[in-house]
């Protein structure tokens, strides 16, 4: 190979990676801006876990599925009414994979996942949340008027096109 072929060669990938350049030059930003703007999650995103104590029957069941024995439930059982009375529900989301099989196989459907996924703390110890805790609700991120939803994401786009 002569000279002159080398330098066509070498101007011709030049050219090829400037319009690679120029091509990604007109698409919009992936990037938001976090703490002021979040994306809405999907309708089935596995967030933090829900729980409602009045609706819990003490069964296990979300013991038994979960692949980490997570759960902690304490419950008595009143030898009067031959039922077992729930006393304390934990579960520590330090811990929990998050993989949604406690929720599945809840028979009452006192557990559901929520949007929630802002979980980060200083201390380890608490993320252990007991059952006052895990009944709390969050708070939407499309309630929050502090916040800018991003509906129209590029990424969201490229998903919903079959």
């Amino acid at each position: 190979m002569n000279y002159g072929q080398q330098t066509v060669r070498a101007a011709r990938y030049i050219g090829q990676s400037f319009m690679i350049t120029l091509s990604h030059a007109n698409r919009l930003p992936v990037t938001i801006q976090y703490p002021y703007e979040k994306l809405i999650t999907a309708e089935r995103f596995r967030g933090r876990i829900h729980f409602e104590f009045d609706k819990c029957i003490a069964c296990e069941v979300c013991v038994r599925v979960c692949p980490i024995d997570l759960p902690v439930v304490d419950w008595k059982l009143e030898t009067d009414l031959r039922k077992k009375r729930l006393l304390n529900y934990s579960i520590d989301f330090g811990i929990c994979i998050f993989c949604g099989n406690c929720v599945e196989y809840c028979p009452t459907n006192c557990l559901s996942m929520t949007e929630e996924y802002e979980l980060s703390t200083y201390d380890r110890h608490e993320l252990n949340y007991n059952q006052i805790a895990l009944g709390r609700l969050p708070m939407s991120v499309i309630d929050d008027y502090t916040i800018r939803t991003i509906l129209n994401s590029p990424q969201i786009k490229k998903k919903s096109i079959p």
